[in-house]
């Protein structure tokens, strides 16, 4: 099942994303943690979507297909959807922060993103990804453990 491989390969690239950013925090470098956060969150709902056929488009922030489409969810999932969308609004919004500051006000990211900032991001990331990877684990057991 190809889509189940796609999961997969997402949920690896995920879950590196989530340890660099916990480690990236741990060493004080919270415009970074929060970028991996946001990426790693990305790829999450983006591969959870198309486990339930939805495609999405090439944008950061999907948090509204994912209450558009939240009846094709599972309960437990479709429980957290709010929890979801808000988190990919969030870090969606601190992406281009966080790589590049504010440029027109010479502000580098770390003028603008603080431990606060990251802490909820990784915190969100791994939420996020525990989230997925319980849907990942649904989905490839109703597909007889294949991948």
């Amino acid at each position: 099942m190809r889509i189940l491989r796609l999961a997969l390969a997402y949920l690896r690239q995920a879950e590196a994303r989530v340890r660099d950013a916990t480690e990236a925090y741990g060493e004080g470098n919270y415009p970074y943690a929060v970028r991996l956060s946001q990426e790693a969150v990305e790829l999450c709902l983006k591969a959870s979507l198309r486990l339930v056929g939805i495609e999405y488009p090439k944008v950061h922030d999907v948090s509204e297909l994912l209450v558009m489409h939240r009846d094709r969810f599972p309960n437990w999932f479709r429980s957290e959807i709010e929890y979801l969308a808000e988190t990919s609004r969030k870090l969606a919004a601190k992406r281009e922060i966080s790589f590049y500051g504010g440029e027109e006000d010479l502000l580098s990211p770390e003028d603008l993103i603080s431990e606060g900032d990251a802490r909820d991001a990784v915190e969100r990331a791994r939420r996020t990804l525990e989230l997925y990877r319980r849907l990942v684990a649904e989905y490839q057991e109703r597909a007889g453990g294949g991948g």
